[in-house]
């Protein structure tokens, strides 16, 4: 089995790939679940969008229950409207965890009620996260969280389950993955984005351990299927990564 831990879709016309494309495509590559979320670029917290975004994936799931789990998108700084969307959302509405954007930094204290409650519930968090080395980028998402970012809340919260996004999104890769060596083990690292460097996902492996990665495409499903085929690495590392460690994340959730 192959399960994306990170794609987007939207079911309206959007910023996001539509769904049907999304599900084609991973059917045509070999993918067989397909975990999406509809993030928002949005500050200060715009509930009715968030609301809506939302929305819209959960109409993804029921167009293809079988391939599509739904990852709630919330903004943390709102903490009553947060906390209501994770009950619409993943205790009412069958989302199988989390997904933050660059709105505030993984270690600033305003998670903590949003990772108290994750914790609780047994679903894993998925951060959008990178190290820009270019001024012009880092300027257009100031509070990117690195991986040295969640290693103070994970340490906090030995029981919540942390996933940093993209090792493949931008930026310096290999500063991410000697970040994340000192991070706890209930943080992970997804493969996804459309760098696919020579040796990122070998160095990822030796450097962490095939038990910390996460299979995930962020929408460049070929290089994201094409990294991992071609990673020197063994085939049992390469399941592990493919679905195992995710499989084992989404059996520790309680709703």
């Amino acid at each position: 089995m192959r399960i994306d831990c990170h794609a987007h879709c939207s079911v309206s016309v959007g910023n996001w790939p539509s769904h049907h494309n999304v599900v084609a495509d991973a059917k045509r590559l070999g993918v067989d679940k397909v975990c999406c979320s509809h993030p928002l670029d949005t500050k200060p917290t715009d509930p009715e969008r968030i609301r809506a975004a939302n929305d819209d994936i959960a109409a993804a799931m029921r167009a293809y229950p079988d391939v599509i789990l739904g990852q709630c998108f919330i903004d943390p700084g709102n903490a009553r409207f947060a906390q209501d969307e994770i009950t619409r959302c993943v205790v009412d509405g069958g989302m199988i965890g989390l997904k933050f954007y660059h709105q505030y930094r993984m270690n600033d204290s305003v998670f903590h009620p949003v990772i108290e409650r994750c914790a609780e519930l047994g679903v894993p968090m998925l951060m959008h996260a990178g190290h820009p080395t270019d001024p012009a980028e880092l300027a257009t998402q100031p509070l990117i969280s690195r991986a040295d970012h969640f290693i103070a809340p994970a340490r906090l919260y030995p029981e919540a389950i942390f996933i940093i996004g993209h090792i493949g999104g931008g930026g310096d890769w290999e500063w991410q993955i000697k970040a994340m060596r000192q991070a706890p083990k209930n943080v992970y690292m997804d493969t996804s984005g459309s760098v696919i460097d020579a040796g990122m996902i070998e160095k990822a492996v030796r450097d962490l351990g095939a038990e910390r990665l996460l299979f995930a495409t962020d929408m460049s499903t070929e290089r994201g299927v094409g990294k991992i085929l071609d990673a020197d690495i063994t085939q049992r590392q390469k399941e592990m990564i493919w679905s195992e460690n995710f499989q084992r994340i989404l059996q520790m959730r309680k709703v």
